[in-house]
């Protein structure tokens, strides 16, 4: 049925696509074509490295990575990147969405591994700055898509931290060491739990936080980024 207020609201604003901005869709097909997505069977079982088949590759092997499964969305770069940068920098959260839509097989795949899904936090600072916290809104699909709850308020970042894009990767370890801490240890104790974020480069964030929720008691944890950096 013809809907004449959505009919004004795009005269009013058009859609225009976060990845090269031409107007008619949230992401158009030109860029989702060239977005290439992270193949389980051909990558590590934990980073999503490139391997060419599922076999743990060698720096995860020297890690202590935390959690137990790792998976991955798209690869962070040409077009995906630009529609990443879109949603965490411009306040695109339509675009999050539908990026994380994009990838609901893969979500289904693992979705009774889990029992909660914690987003990676970022500080109130960040918060009032930015306006929201992308690895929740990715976090809040899931929940739509998985019926799984969402524990929002459970993980804690205490402190700024620099952004890890911008670091080596000894000062990316440095950086993000001690920045998280547990607000409610009763409501993860036990449970297994999906801990999410938007980007992993090196992964020493999603270590990190799952090192803090392995303290707490949770039972086990697998890890989902919406998009990885190539290898």
């Amino acid at each position: 049925m013809h809907n004449p207020l959505k009919t004004v609201l795009e005269i009013v604003y058009p859609l225009h696509c976060g990845g090269c901005g031409i107007h008619g869709n949230i992401l158009c097909k030109g860029c989702t074509d060239t977005f290439r997505v992270i193949e389980e069977a051909s990558t590590c079982p934990l980073c999503g490295r490139w391997t060419g088949k599922s076999i743990i590759c060698g720096e995860c092997m020297q890690e202590k990575r935390g959690f137990q499964q790792g998976y991955y969305g798209f690869y962070f770069e040409t077009k995906l990147r630009d529609a990443m940068h879109a949603f965490k920098f411009n306040g695109r959260k339509d675009v999050g969405r539908h990026l994380v839509s994009l990838v609901k097989g893969t979500i289904l795949s693992f979705a009774e591994g889990f029992d909660c899904i914690i987003p990676v936090p970022v500080t109130e600072k960040r918060l009032r700055e930015r306006g929201f916290n992308q690895s929740f809104i990715i976090g809040e699909e899931i929940s739509r898509i998985t019926n799984k709850a969402m524990y929002h308020a459970v993980l804690q970042k205490t402190r700024d931290t620099k952004d890890q894009f911008t670091l080596s990767r000894d000062e990316r370890k440095k950086n993000i060491k001690g920045a998280f801490t547990i607000r409610d240890r009763k409501a993860i104790k036990g449970k297994r739990i999906l801990l999410v974020d938007d980007l992993f480069t090196t992964g020493y964030t999603a270590q990190e936080a799952s090192r803090v929720l392995l303290g707490a008691k949770a039972k086990t944890i697998i890890f989902f980024a919406l998009a990885r950096t190539p290898s």
